[in-house]
């Protein structure tokens, strides 16, 4: 058995734990649990006061100071699940009332007012992409953690549930003008093929990881065209998505719905940077001719 001090980051003593000498991280956080207030999911072990986080399947045996380590306290916890269906059921709902219940916010006008085609699409599109979130939330995503900081779903539904709100205001507005017949078709053309390449992508993810582990592969493009993505870019996933968004705002030619894809394309470039960094620093026989999230570009 080895004896370990657990202090907080901070620096205040917390109390002493005895684990196995081949315990792993996890072990640990599960003895910091009995001694504290802090369960499993609210801690961050470190082996150095300012260093970086442990991961649970890290063994004791690899680590030097491991007689000494820091907790940190992340907050209230969230299940990921949860976050991510109420993330995404607000913009189903938020842009659902906008575009069915116009006279909510444009008075006597949207009570005579009758729903452009593009409106239609529009709304059509935009609930396929929300209603195939929730979905995959539920069937199709594995999650590497169980929770999240509570205060995440404040922010993260404040982008999703903000932006819904002001791209229906305008598309369904009484002054909305629809763009030519070709754009349009161009739009949602764009737009289902990229929802099908997204969601193709989701799919080969979720398989790489084994339902309750938390094996990590490199991802490799399979037989379907859709994933063949996997061949130029790390996160073909970030890339069908803001292609939907592309195709989305060529369907409504509309400025809020243009401002909401440059938006998420900037989160979801950070993300994919990050991701693709991972994936390198990880796997020394990562593939050199990919790119994060566009081919041969970035």
């Amino acid at each position: 058995m080895v004896q370990v001090e657990v202090y907080t980051t901070s620096n205040k003593k917390l109390g002493d734990i005895n684990v196995p000498d081949s315990a792993k991280v996890k072990e640990i956080k599960k003895e910091i649990a009995k001694i504290s207030k802090l369960s499993v999911e609210r801690q961050s072990i470190r082996s150095d006061q300012k260093g970086k986080d442990l991961k649970d399947d890290l063994s004791i045996e690899n680590l030097s100071n491991i007689r000494k380590v820091y907790v940190k306290d992340l907050g209230p916890q969230i299940g990921w699940n949860t976050v991510f269906i109420l993330e995404y059921a607000g913009p189903l709902v938020i842009y659902g009332l906008v575009a069915l219940r116009p006279w909510l916010l444009y008075g006597d006008k949207g009570q005579v007012m009758e729903m452009t085609s593009t409106a239609k699409f529009a709304l059509g599109c935009w609930s396929l992409h929300y209603a195939k979130r929730v979905l995959e939330t539920l069937f199709v995503h594995r999650f590497s953690h169980g929770t999240m900081p509570l205060r995440n779903l404040f922010k993260n539904s404040g982008y999703y549930w903000g932006f819904a709100f002001y791209v229906a205001y305008h598309v369904n507005h009484p002054l909305f003008t629809p763009p030519p017949l070709l754009l349009r078709i161009i739009g949602v053309t764009i737009f289902v093929a990229c929802e099908m390449g997204n969601f193709s992508t989701h799919l080969l993810l979720r398989n790489l990881r084994p339902a309750g582990t938390n094996i990590r592969r490199i991802p490799v493009a399979d037989k379907c065209v859709f994933n063949k993505l996997f061949n130029y870019v790390s996160c073909p996933n970030y890339t069908y998505e803001v292609g939907s968004w592309i195709g989305f705002t060529l369907l409504t030619s509309c400025l809020p719905a243009a401002i909401f894809t440059l938006a998420g394309f900037y989160q979801m470039a950070l993300w994919a940077l990050g991701k693709h960094r991972n994936y390198k620093k990880e796997f020394p026989d990562y593939p050199k001719q990919r790119k994060a999230i566009i081919p041969f570009l970035l």
